[in-house]
Parts: structure tokens; sequence; C-alpha cells
């Protein structure tokens, strides 16, 4: 595991049994007490293994952006299980977050998330790419839990920003957050929408940079250099933290410093690896789509789960390794679970 760990940090350091939303809820509640916060952040890992094959799953009979997908699992499950405040029982409230995925192309993730969250029916991934269903490659609304299309990518944070400033004009405490791919940030609507979210002074407004270092088949910054991205989002008004997007740890405490500037909006890059959990496709400028058959699916799951050293169970540290901060931030205490454990 030290090894691995090493490896995964080395590469970053370069750069630059399926249960819905209740289970989710249940596995991380009942470890939220006191002294044992630090296991509350356990279940995560297995968590993310079931998406992760789900969206290996989805690559058979027709294939999906496969490498997208697995380097944004983590941020998605963090995101569900840890911090918005999205429940199948909310979603008409007015006072429930705003989730946009903005990079479309990442859709089996989100699929797959939307899943675990008690949000989409596993049978319908069982329709993808079929002509009666609307599980596609890229996102569509006509899925619960799903806010906007993302087929063109560059444009949903400019549309979360108009979704923050309509909290913000009705003074809601409703939190918007967009995740964006690197390669999309060549898009100039994404830096006209800082501009805009930093003149009104979206603090409500979270921006999860998704950064694989890749947009399709090559790498970015061999294309149109972003680095060093930090300093262009701080330049158009968003404060601006950097964290390994593979770290539950790291992840937990840039989200309990938000808004991490009052009056402007965060941006938080998340460093991550590109088909992150198997080996085979980590990395690979030429397995950004990938069409599989029922035999090869089955041999890269074994090699999911063999990487992630789960037995449907065991607990990797890489997820989980880090300092946990002093002062956790209450985990989903707006939800009816935690009130009635008193938690």
């Amino acid at each position: 595991m030290a090894a691995k760990s090493a490896k995964l940090d080395s590469t970053l350091a370069q750069r630059g049994a399926e249960k819905p939303c209740a289970s989710i809820l249940e596995q991380i509640g009942s470890l939220c007490g006191g002294a044992e916060w630090e296991n509350a952040l356990a279940p995560l890992p297995r968590i993310a293994l079931r998406v992760r094959e789900r969206i290996l799953r989805l690559a058979v009979g027709g294939g999906c952006f496969v490498g997208s997908a697995l380097s944004c699992t983590d941020l998605l499950v963090y995101l569900y299980a840890r911090f918005l405040n999205i429940t199948p029982d909310n979603l008409d409230e007015p006072t429930r977050d705003y989730f946009f995925l903005s990079k479309g192309h990442a859709a089996p993730a989100l699929y797959a998330t939307l899943v675990e969250a008690g949000l989409l029916p596993s049978e319908r991934l069982e329709n993808h790419l079929q002509p009666h269903d609307s599980v596609y490659w890229h996102p569509n609304r006509c899925l619960t839990g799903v806010e906007f299309h993302a087929g063109s990518l560059g444009h949903l944070l400019p549309v979360a920003v108009g979704v923050a400033l309509e909290c913000k004009m009705r003074r809601g405490s409703n939190r918007v957050v967009v995740l964006t791919g690197d390669g999309e940030l060549n898009e100039g609507t994404n830096w006209e929408a800082c501009l805009v979210a930093h003149a009104y002074r979206l603090d409500n407004l979270i921006i999860v940079v998704d950064r694989n270092h890749f947009q399709a088949n090559t790498r970015t910054e061999a294309l149109v250099p972003l680095e060093p991205l930090p300093l262009k989002f701080e330049a158009f008004g968003c404060r601006t933290v950097r964290v390994n997007g593979h770290s539950f740890v790291e992840l937990d405490q840039a989200f309990a410093s938000l808004p991490l500037s009052f009056g402007r909006p965060s941006a938080i890059i998340a460093d991550t690896v590109r088909g992150r959990g198997v080996p085979s496709l980590q990395e690979r400028a030429d397995r950004w789509f990938i069409t599989l058959t029922a035999e090869e699916v089955e041999l890269l799951v074994g090699e999911l789960k063999a990487n992630a050293n789960l037995e449907w169970g065991a607990i990797d540290p890489l997820w989980i390794s880090g300092s946990f901060r002093q002062d956790p931030i209450p985990l989903l205490h707006h939800h009816p679970l935690f009130q009635e454990q008193g938690l």
C-alpha cells in the first residue's frame, strides 16, 4: 500500500453490493460520533469501487468515456455522500443544493453515483445507449438528479453562475457546485463566468476542476497549457485551493473550509489520474473512449478489485490517508437520518 500511495503522489507531483442513498448515509452516519470521526470516511472507498465497476460495465455495447469517468469518481462520491444537500426526498425543496456536471462525457460516473444516491434506479443503466431511454453519453435532464444538459463542453459554469446568482437574489442558503474538466477550460465562457461570479460576490458557488491533465487523446499541457492554473483562477476572482482529488481526507479539509473567502467564488483544483483504479487504463491517451466485450469487462473489473485491495469490505489506506482537521464539519446535519440519531 505504501508503494502504491507513493506512486500516486509521485504522479501528481510531476504534473503540478449496491444500496441506495439511505445506505450511504447509514454507513457514514453510524460512524460520525466524536473520537470515531476519522472512520466516517471509511465507507467511501467501497462506494467508489461500486461506482467504478458500474462505469466499466457501461462500456459494453457501444462504449463510453471510461478514462474521464474514472478520474472524477472519487470527487462525485465525496460530493454526494459528504457535502451536497441533495436527496430523493428534497428535489423539489427550494433550499437544496445544486450540482452541475460540466464535463458531460464523464456521465457514466454521474449515473453510477446517482444510483448509489438513490436518485436513479440501477435498472436504468441497462438501457445505456438504447433509443427508448435517456441514459446516453452525456447527461440529459430527463434523468432524475441531472440538472442540465452537458453535451457542449465548457458551458455549465456559466449556467451554475446564473443559478448561484438567483439563489443569492432570494437570500437562499443553497450551495451550487459545478464539476469541470481541465480541457474545457480552454473555453473563454468559463473565465467570463468567473468574472461575473466575482462581480456579484457569489461565495455560494464552488468550482471543482477534475485536473487529470488530459483532454480527448492528448495532454492539456501539450495542446493549450493551463498552468499555473491556481493563479489564473485567482486572477479571475476565485479563491483557490489545490488538493489530491483521490484523497477523501484532503477533499474533506477543502470543503470544510468553504467558502474559502467570503464574497468570492471558490475553486477547488483536484489533481486526479485519468483511468484511476484500473492500472492498464491509467494515463492512456489511446483509451479515453473504449468499447468492451463482456469478457473484457470481467477482466478489468477483476483488475479494479485487485488494485483496490478490497474484498468488499477491506479498506485501502490510500483513499483515506492524510491528517484530519481538529474541527470536523457536521456531516449532512440537515438530513432527517442524522436528526433522528441525534448527530
